[in-house]
């Protein structure tokens, strides 16, 4: 087995994929970005271009295609839950190398056991990012972050994979960790999320807003979120996640609040959803969370009725 990672697919070069495409690029890597076919032309004809504080301005030069058709080292999966299942048709089976690692890096914790309903668990290595990044127009990335921060993991992925896969991604720019409990890494990122999603989409309001006008209800959100990822295994410290809350920039928008004022489908059920589903499972109780998503689902039903 090559440990070696020297091709990488992207699938869904948005925000998050188009940065990390870029770079890794530029790294030398190469790239191919899965989109759909105007997307794909305007990538093939003018490469992907940065702006970023940390990274600088450059343009990367990518390959793009409507779907995976020569193996590759690994594939990059960046796009929404909500289209998780249609883009995997750009990425068939066989077009798989023997040893592809599949890394998704999407909100929520149920993604991973989707992806290994399709192909070996071995080759599925989900990570968490940390990042502020838009993709301001097709082949145009805004990275609006001081930092790109990535967590890599997976349970049964040869270690040795997911350190080229870390090695990799650290000379291209990122600060990357490989970290060895993939429930607690991604119930990290989940408990974090997903008071700051729901409650900022809820209120239409940036995190500052909510972090005093709605301070309760964050508090309660934080606790109810915590005692789920500890049921779960992933013991999580609400008042450390409050502070988190305090130090974020009172401008923060949510990728969900994004969505929400972009009028595009929402994670509610990949972040709000499996939340409650843990909760369940466990015998949690969370109030809050469920009146939240109730309250969501409601707001969502009702503007797509009055389009």
């Amino acid at each position: 087995m090559a440990n070696d990672i020297r091709t990488v697919a992207v699938l869904g070069p948005g925000g998050v994929g188009g940065l990390l495409a870029a770079l890794l690029s530029r790294a030398g890597h190469q790239v191919t970005c899965l989109a759909g076919e105007d997307t794909a032309r305007a990538l093939r004809t003018d490469g992907i271009r940065v702006r970023s504080t940390p990274f600088g301005e450059f343009t990367a030069r990518v390959d793009a295609d409507t779907e995976l058709r020569a193996p590759v080292d690994a594939v990059l999966i960046a796009v929404k839950h909500t289209a998780l299942h249609a883009a995997l048709t750009r990425v068939p089976a066989s077009a798989l190398g023997e040893d592809t690692l599949l890394v998704p890096f999407l909100n929520g914790v149920e993604h991973p056991a989707v992806l290994r309903g399709l192909h070996r668990p071995d080759r599925v290595a989900p990570a968490v990012i940390r990042v502020e990044s838009t993709r301001v127009a097709p082949g145009v990335i805004e990275h609006g972050s001081a930092f790109a921060e990535v967590d890599l993991t997976g349970d049964a992925v040869p270690r040795p994979r997911l350190d080229a896969l870390a090695q990799a991604l650290t000379a291209a720019g990122p600060t990357v960790r490989v970290l060895p409990d993939e429930t607690a890494a991604l119930w990290a990122k989940m408990a974090f999320l997903a008071p700051f999603a729901l409650l900022t989409t809820r209120y239409g309001l940036p995190l500052g807003d909510v972090r005093t006008r709605h301070r309760e209800e964050l508090t309660a959100l934080v606790e109810e979120t915590a005692a789920v990822s500890a049921a779960c295994g992933a013991p999580a410290d609400p008042a450390q996640a409050l502070a988190r809350y305090d130090a974020f920039a009172a401008t923060a928008k949510s990728s969900m609040q994004r969505d929400a004022e972009a009028g595009r489908p929402l994670e509610l059920d990949a972040i709000g959803g499996a939340l409650l589903r843990a909760a369940e499972r466990h015998g949690v109780p969370t109030p809050v969370t469920a009146r939240l998503v109730r309250e969501l689902a409601d707001a969502t039903r009702s503007s797509d009725t009055t389009r």
